[in-house]
């Protein structure tokens, strides 16, 4: 209905205030409920995290302070009359409020700033392992012995698995990182910062859980058309349950035979995937020996269950565009369910 000018009771304007602020609120809610959870950096899990979160609320305090006190000066300076003020006070405000003040802050957060960084190379304690990111997967190796490199994208020795990382709950773990093909990035956000994996260089990284639990991990640098489906999971678990599970990933596929290993190996699966115990020895693709004991398949895309596994050997590129597995689509559908029920065996 149109408001009358005449009227002398006009509509309260407060009603559009209240709705203004609501809508605020509403788009503000999605912004609120990202600084938490399992792939969040204020979700402070790990000793650099914790270090590097610390180091974010001490620089924001300092150039909030900073901040405040150059616009106080400058709303003093604004309404300030000449009459009432000399020249020289002015100075001396310019001089100490707007150029010795903030120096002095800033000085003393670089201090600290930097005073905390060897904190973050202490040496490591823990296992080391090596992971190489591949487009667009990850290819993990445990319990890696000596100074390995990367050769092929393959860490030298070690236990082979893929897209999943677990370590022990207080130990600093090394890791190894690299790649064969383009840049990439590591990044476990409520465990530490990020690391950037560089064809032809090995750079490391020590993650030092101290709560247990599964952290989301992602690649942080474009690598191509399914970079932001290339993620990963860090599983922090006490030290004898990592060394159990390692031991358990060194053991040979629990099934060997059977008409699901005729079809894997009657297929082609065998040119790019490990199976081991099995004749199937490709290097190209993930190591499937344990795959059905993982979180999630496809680097961290879809819960691993056997629809999944399914649609996934069916329709590789629908489900995850950009990856170099092809699809299998055109074999019969027993082909596929047979080859899926006996991956979803291998834990």
């Amino acid at each position: 209905m149109l408001h009358d000018p005449t009227d002398p009771h006009p509509p309260p304007e407060p009603t559009r205030s209240r709705a203004g602020a609501a809508k605020a609120v509403a788009a503000a809610l999605p912004v609120l409920a990202s600084c938490s959870g399992p792939q969040s950096t204020f979700t402070a899990a790990g000793s650099e995290s914790e270090s590097i979160l610390h180091l974010f609320y001490v620089m924001l305090a300092g150039a909030s302070v900073i901040w405040l006190f150059v616009i106080g000066l400058s709303l003093y300076a604004v309404r300030s009359t000449p009459a009432r003020d000399s020249a020289r006070i002015g100075v001396r405000l310019i001089v100490w409020g707007g150029c010795v003040f903030p120096t002095v802050v800033l000085a003393l957060l670089l201090y600290w700033g930097l005073e905390k960084m060897p904190g973050y190379r202490r040496p490591a304690d823990g296992p080391r392992i090596a992971v190489s990111g591949e487009r667009f997967w990850w290819r993990v190796a445990y319990d890696v012995e000596g100074e390995p490199g990367i050769v092929k994208s393959l860490p030298t020795g070690g236990v082979e698995s893929a897209n999943e990382i677990w370590i022990p709950v207080g130990r600093r773990t090394e890791i190894l990182l690299g790649s064969p093909d383009v840049i990439h990035s590591f990044w476990v956000p409520a465990l530490a910062g990020k690391t950037d994996m560089i064809p032809g260089r090995v750079n490391r990284i020590v993650l030092e859980p101290l709560v247990a639990g599964v952290y989301n991990g992602v690649c942080a640098e474009f690598c191509g058309d399914a970079h932001a489906q290339m993620g990963l999971r860090v599983v922090a678990v006490p030290e004898a349950e990592y060394a159990a599970h390692v031991a358990a990933m060194a053991e040979p596929a629990a099934v060997v035979s059977g008409r699901g290993v005729d079809a894997f190996l009657g297929n082609g699966c065998a040119a790019c995937h490990t199976v081991r115990g099995t004749p199937a020895a490709g290097s190209v693709g993930p190591d499937l020996t344990h795959v059905a004991s993982r979180l999630t398949l496809g680097a961290g895309l879809l819960e691993n269950n056997r629809e999944n596994l399914t649609a996934f050997i069916r329709a590789t590129d629908h489900v995850k565009p950009g990856v170099q597995m092809p699809a299998f689509g055109m074999l019969p559908d027993d082909d596929i369910a047979v080859i899926a029920n006996w991956l979803g065996e291998l834990r």
